[in-house]
């Protein structure tokens, strides 16, 4: 098993690598820049490539997230300004050995048009990875379904996808408590769960999974995580049929649970490895 979590890069990419070692973890996620911020990051090439050989060395995969306000479907004044930074985010990924950088799926922006998303998110893939030839993929992450979000179906998921310009160069990462608050999986229906994401063939580019239990109940469209074993609603037993099914094998599951409500996560990534492991 491939447990990790998010961890900060106040102390640089290295820095995060080390702190992620220290926790136990086989595997972390970070922002490659400011979260807050779509501003393109000069970032040190140096720390970076470190970074890669201390991965490298400890067996460990890395994960970057793109800051809070990207958006596959942003606003026309914002649509040069996203690809520039999402170009940034994917060189400072690359360069830190990263899997790729995770982004979530776009947001419905028109009332009488329901295509006018997926046609914008077409056309912000197609921009970006057509200037893109690095090895670090754009990962692109299920929505929990909170304000009119899409990309809440595997059918969603996987379309945009094989309509994109370059497939070869996306892939998928899937959170546990957005697809439990989307209703696409609710702890009940994991076989038929399985079923139809390897019917569309979406386990196969699934690189990365957000391990997250959820404080509201399936359907609820409410993206607020929870620690595994404490405060959540989504059942131990049920997490345990996604953690260890073999569809999943090898696949990083990576934290992004609180870390302040009394537990931490190197205490976390322990009774994973413990109960799980």
């Amino acid at each position: 098993m491939i447990f990790g979590c998010h961890v900060s890069i106040r102390n640089g990419y290295l820095g995060a690598a080390k702190r992620a070692e220290a926790y136990g973890a086989a595997a972390f996620q970070y922002f490659p820049k400011n979260p807050r911020s779509l501003s393109i990051k000069d970032f040190d090439r140096g720390d970076a490539g470190s970074c890669k050989e201390f991965c490298q060395e400890h067996g460990m995969v890395s994960v970057a997230h793109t800051p809070y306000s990207t958006s596959l479907t942003p606003s026309e004044d914002k649509k040069e300004l996203t690809i520039a930074s999402l170009l940034n985010d994917l060189e400072i990924a690359d360069s830190c050995g990263s899997v790729g950088v995770i982004v979530h799926f776009g947001s419905q922006i028109s009332k009488t048009d329901p295509l006018a998303s997926y046609h914008l998110m077409l056309e912000m893939l197609n921009s970006v990875l057509s200037q893109w030839s690095g090895e670090a993929l754009l990962l692109i992450e299920n929505n929990a379904g909170t304000k009119g979000a899409l990309g809440t179906t595997f059918e969603e998921l996987v379309q945009i996808r094989n309509l994109a310009d370059y497939p070869e160069k996306i892939g998928f990462c899937l959170d546990t408590c957005h697809m439990f608050a989307s209703g696409l999986w609710n702890g009940e229906n994991t076989e038929e769960f399985f079923a139809k994401g390897q019917e569309l063939h979406y386990f196969k580019h699934l690189k990365i999974i957000h391990l997250n239990n959820s404080k509201y109940p399936t359907g609820s469209r409410k993206d607020r995580h929870a620690n595994i074993f404490q405060n959540g609603l989504i059942k131990d037993e049920h997490l345990k049929d996604i953690v260890t099914s073999p569809i999943l094998k090898q696949i990083p599951f990576v934290l992004e649970t609180p870390d302040d409500e009394g537990i931490t996560h190197r205490e976390e990534i322990k009774q994973l490895y413990q109960k799980w492991g």
